[in-house]
């Protein structure tokens, strides 16, 4: 990625410069949307980053705030052509919009903090258990597909592994992660060796939360934390969803997001002991109760 455009979060640094545009003319986004005659909704997702925006786009909300400064209104409808630019992953065809805007994300972040209480997370997946995982999830998916898929998630991975910008991974993942036998015994026997050999990077830590923690603010689901490299960029904490996910940069809940974790954190194994851990469930087998 370095040295290139990525083009999520160009979007998403342009939909901030947007929206201060219009908080420091003291409008709504309702009365933005009224002069323009669009919907509110687009005017959020282009505040937001979560739709395109074109060069029109940004020329016709330059009118409405009154910007005078022609060199800001042609910076920021440069932004608009780069933002429409398409990184790697769009060359998947299957993706969802919400998974394009993720990866775009993830590629840019500097630290993702993960916590999976279901499968192992995507980005330490060996490629037999991906395989395993996607044809389980998406039943009426063709192999095609779930090769596609596959591909695009080791892609995702060499985040993990790039020497020159490493992403700083943390992962808690609960105990029933290493238990649930995905892809029949060899498949997870290789899967749980490869959290074991992971996590002894420098830029992983892993850490298993054990049943024996007993109700833990996590119970709610599967949630990401991302940071990114420049401060300009708000953190963002991402919830997948069946139909559609949902991307939190308020303060406020990324600070209770961030709290979760810390709680979640505590409550787990160190990492060493996770390593452990994972090696006794592998000598047990990963069925074992």
């Amino acid at each position: 990625m370095t040295g290139t455009i990525n083009p999520t979060v160009r979007r998403r640094r342009l939909g901030q410069e947007l929206r201060r545009l219009r908080e420091d003319r003291g409008m709504t986004a309702e009365e933005v949307a009224e002069r323009l005659l669009v919907s509110q909704s687009k005017i959020s997702r282009l505040e937001n980053g979560r739709r395109s925006i074109s060069p029109r786009d940004v020329r016709d909300l330059c009118g409405v705030y009154e910007v005078q400064d022609g060199k800001l209104v042609e910076s920021l409808m440069q932004m608009a052509r780069e933002s429409r630019q398409q990184g790697w992953w769009h060359a998947f065809g299957e993706l969802s919009p919400g998974y394009s805007v993720y990866i775009g994300l993830e590629m840019d972040a500097a630290s993702l903090r993960i916590f999976e209480p279901q499968v192992v997370p995507g980005l330490l997946q060996t490629p037999e258990y991906a395989e395993a995982v996607i044809s389980g999830a998406l039943p009426e998916v063709g192999a095609e597909d779930v090769s596609r898929r596959v591909q695009v998630r080791l892609r995702r991975q060499e985040r993990v592994h790039d020497a020159s910008r490493p992403l700083r991974l943390w992962a808690v993942v609960d105990e029933s992660v290493l238990r649930r036998e995905v892809g029949g015994r060899a498949v997870m026997a290789e899967q749980l060796k490869h959290l074991v050999d992971v996590s002894r990077r420098p830029n992983v830590t892993l850490q298993v939360l054990p049943f024996s923690a007993g109700a833990h603010p996590g119970v709610n689901g599967q949630f990401a934390i991302m940071e990114f490299p420049d401060a300009t960029d708000s953190t963002v904490v991402y919830l997948e969803g069946v139909t559609s996910d949902l991307y939190l940069e308020k303060p406020n809940d990324v600070q209770n997001y961030g709290v979760m974790y810390e709680h979640l954190r505590a409550q787990a194994l160190s990492p060493e002991a996770t390593r452990e851990f994972i090696q006794r469930i592998a000598g047990e087998g990963p069925g074992a109760a």
